[in-house]
């Protein structure tokens, strides 16, 4: 197997809206045939394709695919294994970002009576 830079030696991403797969293959260290496959293998990657199918990624896409990069030639993840830890990551990303209301019956009806004696307080 081919020796490959670590993540932290990769180019600088520039601020731009849209990268060719030449410039994502630069910037991500990996051949344009290996970005074309793994759009296959790994459903978040999705490139816009725009006259003459030609694919366009966003800074968002430059990203995973080093996170893909790194889980697969860094940390030796096979792309099944690289699939499902992207997938748990996302679900936890997901999680943190969703709030979590887990109240009970019974704390809305200590509410109601706490809300109800600040009213009987405002009467007053």
């Amino acid at each position: 197997m081919a020796e490959h830079q670590p993540t932290s030696q990769l180019p600088q991403i520039p601020a731009k809206r849209y990268f060719t797969i030449g410039e994502v293959s630069e910037l991500c260290g990996v051949k344009p045939h290996v970005l074309r496959y793994w759009e296959q293998e790994f459903g978040q990657l999705k490139p816009v394709k725009r006259r003459g199918n030609r694919r366009y990624y966003q800074h968002h896409e430059v990203l995973l695919i080093r996170r893909i990069r790194e889980l697969l030639y860094e940390q030796g993840f096979t792309i099944n294994g690289a699939r499902h830890r992207l997938d748990v990551l996302a679900t936890a990303d997901a999680a943190e970002a969703a709030p979590t209301v887990t109240k009970s019956t019974a704390d809305y009806a200590e509410l109601r009576r706490e809300m109800m004696a600040i009213v009987e307080l405002l009467r007053v």
